[in-house]
Parts: structure tokens; sequence; C-alpha cells
């Protein structure tokens, strides 16, 4: 007999009990992306550091083209949230079947951009001539396959809406084994693994069989992991049981006032994502007039970095889901209380990430790349993300509670502000004006983070963003 759900609305069970229930899922999700991240740049750091440089050269372009599809998930995931809390799961089903739409409608032309523009980005972005060629076709190969990682992005924030963590942790474990296991079988080729034992006198040589694409191979291995994985998360929203589960006799004709409902709150979201790649794209373009070596550690310490961000992924989307399904259920106070509880959380997750980053910095980010000039600047660069990490989770927190009351304008003026006038500028100044390096470039990122922080709890403690999805609605109905 299947263990019944829990209901996140029930004001009688602790919340200590209910975010942990949400957010472990994500946290584990998270986990096993970041890892197979890390693994996907180690197999390549092999390679050589222009290998590393060529993966990720195009990666702000390339989020900026994500960013749009991520938007939309925030509306979808807000209103879901909002129609599951409420016990409307009419209303759920109808945007769970516009999720699909969108994704069709939006997705796919977003998706061919970069497929078309494949040797055009590298070179804006700054790609050296000694890993141009391995960038293009890194960025095309992935591009054939950017729809199946679109619709990972908004069918995961329908799964999240609905309370289900569970169900995207699953599809994630078995795609990411075989991302790794497709890294390692294609990247290097033909060779033979030595097992020596010599206690027992065993010696064993075990033939290994490789494809040895090299960065072709990583990028094929990585498409392929997004085809299964999208595929899957669509799937399931046909097959899985649950009270808002569709099915392909239901009705997609698009309704105009369902679309028009989603993209209004997805807007400032999606401009908030075009924000920070844009912004991210300067950064990226002026780190790499520091040479080869700075491009490859910027990626390696961002990398390294990104372990940390896994709790703070798990408790923004979970106090998403939580303040979408309270007011849903017309109980701000509940999802107030969800609020400070995950902060409190947060702060005492992300407080021992930093501490950690900053003791084991040498060794993260020799694993992942080698090069002893390339450890030696990321490692600087690492150690200074630590400090920031408890204050960046309270504007993930705090930004992710305002996205589930359909409030999405305030975090996009807050992070514009942060990304442009104290992120790009400040690294853009250090760098080309003051001729400084990377490490610098990297304080002024993290004094963004700090400027959110405050900026998104100033807009919370106003209160103002419990009704905003209502005064959408009744702004759309006049």
């Amino acid at each position: 007999m299947a263990k019944p759900k829990l209901d996140l609305t029930n004001e009688n069970q602790s919340p200590f009990k209910v975010i942990l229930w949400l957010a472990w899922p994500l946290f584990l999700e998270q986990i096993l992306s970041t890892l197979v991240s890390f693994a996907d740049t180690a197999m390549v750091g092999t390679l050589g550091k222009t290998a590393t440089a060529a993966v990720s050269i195009s990666n702000s372009f390339v989020f900026l083209i994500n960013g749009a599809v991520m938007a939309l998930g925030v509306g979808i995931t807000a209103y879901v949230a909002r129609s599951v809390g409420a016990k409307d799961y009419t209303a759920a089903k109808a945007y769970i079947r516009h999720s699909l739409l969108l994704l069709a409608m939006v997705g796919l032309p977003l998706a061919l951009i970069p497929a078309i523009l494949y040797r055009q980005i590298p070179l804006w972005m700054g790609a050296g001539a000694d890993f141009l060629d391995q960038a293009q076709d890194y960025l095309l190969i992935t591009s054939v396959f950017r729809l199946f990682t679109m619709a990972m992005m908004i069918l995961g924030s329908v799964f999240r809406g609905r309370g289900d963590t569970k169900t995207p942790l699953r599809i994630n474990i078995i795609v990411n084994i075989l991302n790794v296991v497709g890294n390692y079988l294609l990247i290097h080729g033909n060779h033979t693994i030595h097992l020596n034992f010599d206690a027992l006198n065993i010696h064993w040589a075990i033939p290994m069989i490789g494809a040895g694409l090299g960065v072709r191979g990583a990028a094929l291995s990585t498409g392929i992991s997004w085809l299964l994985g999208g595929g899957t998360l669509a799937v399931m929203l046909f097959t899985k049981k649950d009270p808002t589960q569709i099915s392909i006799r239901d009705s997609f004709k698009p309704d105009l006032a369902i679309i028009k409902r989603v993209v209004a709150i997805s807007i400032p979201a999606m401009l908030e994502r075009i924000c920070m790649s844009s912004s991210g794209i300067v950064v990226t373009k002026s780190i790499a007039t520091l040479g080869t070596v700075a491009v490859a550690a910027n990626t390696v310490y961002a990398t390294a970095e990104s372990l940390s961000f896994m709790p703070g992924f798990a408790f923004a989307t979970a106090a998403t889901t939580l303040v979408g399904q309270s007011l849903g259920a017309k109980k701000p106070d509940l999802a107030k209380r969800y609020v400070r509880y995950t902060v409190l959380i947060g702060l005492v997750v992300m407080t021992l990430a930093g501490l950690c980053l900053f003791v084991f910095s040498n060794p993260l980010v020799k694993i992942i790349n080698g090069d002893a000039d390339v450890v030696e600047l990321a490692e600087r660069c690492l150690r200074i993300v630590a400090f920031v990490q408890p204050i960046q989770v309270i504007a993930w927190i705090l930004a992710g509670a305002l996205r589930g009351a359909g409030d999405t304008k305030w975090p996009f003026y807050i992070t514009a502000a942060g990304n442009w006038l104290v992120r790009a500028l400040g690294a853009v100044l250090c760098i080309r004006v003051f001729n400084m390096g990377l490490p610098e470039a990297v304080i002024c990122m993290s004094a963004d983070q700090a400027v959110r922080a405050v900026f998104m709890y100033l807009r919370y403690r106003t209160g103002r963003w419990i009704g905003v999805l209502h005064e959408n609605k009744s702004a759309e109905a006049a």
C-alpha cells in the first residue's frame, strides 16, 4: 500500500518535518546533478586545460537561452502549487497541460538558436584559437539535444509545484549514472585498467572499450542524458497516479487566459535570468582577456563551489512550493512560518558548507583539474566565495518564497541591480580598468550576493507579496 502523501498545508505538522521532507529529494537530486557536472569537468580536465575551457566558454550564452525556459517554470510552479493548495485539481491539470504547450511554443525555437549559431557563439565569447574548434563541436552536439534539457526544467517545475520532489530524483538517479558511464566510454579510447593486489599476488589487466571522442564524447553523453531525462518526465505526467495526472485524451487546445497568466509572472523571472546570463557574458568575456589559465580556473572554482549550491537550491525550491500551496489554502501565516524555518535551516547548513569549501579548497580543485597554475588560482577564488555561502542562501530562499507567491517583479529588480551594478561593473573595472585578476572579480561577484540578500529581505518584510497572484487575476478579469 502506498504511503499517503504529506499535506503541506496542515498547520499542525512540524515545519521542520515538512521542509526536510520536501527538501531532501531536491538536495539529493542536486547532489547527483552537481556530481555529474563535477565528473564531466574532471573527465574533460584529463584532456587538458584547453578542453576544460572549450566546454565552458559558451556557458553564459547557453544560460541566457535556458533562462527564458526556466522562467516559464517559475510561472508554472506558482500556479500549480497555488491550485494544489486550494485543492483545485482541474485548474492544476490545465496548467500542467499548458507546460507542455509552452515547451513546444517557446522552448523549441530557443533550442534552435545555439544550434544555428554554434560557430559564432564561442567567437563572441572570446574563445582562443587553441580551443575554438573543440568549443564549436561541443556547442553543436549539445544543442541538438537542448529541447530535452528544457523539458527537464519545465516539467521538473510541474512536479515540484504539486509537492512531488521524489519523481524527478528517481529519474535523475538513472539518467546521471548513465551520463557518467557514457562519459567514460565516449571520452577516452580503448585502454586497460590494471588492478594490483600485491598482498594476494593478484594482478588483473582489464581491457576497456572506448570511442576516444574527447570533448565530442562528453557532449554526446550529456545530450543523451538530457533526452532520457526530459522524455521520462513527460511520460510520467501521463502515467504517475496523482490527483493532477493528465491524460492523452484531455484537450490540449491552448487557453490564452492561462498562457497570459503564466507569462505575466514569468516575464520578470525571464528578464531576471536574461539579466544574470547577459551580465555573466560580460564577466566571462572580461575573464577571457586574462588568458586560458584564468578561463579554466574560473570554470574549476565555479564547479567546486556548485557543491554548496545543492542545499541552497533545495531550500529555495522548497520555499517556493510551500509558500505557493500555503497561500492557495489561504494560510499566509503558515507561509511566513515556513519561510522563517527554511531560512534558519539554510543558514546552519550553508555555514557548514562554506567551512568545507574553505578547508578543502585545494583537494576540491585538484580533482577537477591538475594543472598547477589553474589549481593555485582556482583555490584562491574558492576560498573567497566560501565566506558568502550563508549570505547567499538567504537571498535564494527569500527569492524562492517571493516567486512562490507570484511576486517575480521584485526579485528581477533586485537581481538586475546587483548583477549589473555590483557583479558585472565591478568585475569589468577590476580586470579591464585596474588590471587586476580573477580573485578581485570574484570578490565583486560575492558582494553581489550580499546586496541581493539585503534587498530581498526588505521586500519580503513588506508583506505585499501575499496578494500578488490575486491582484493579477483581478486585473485580468477587469
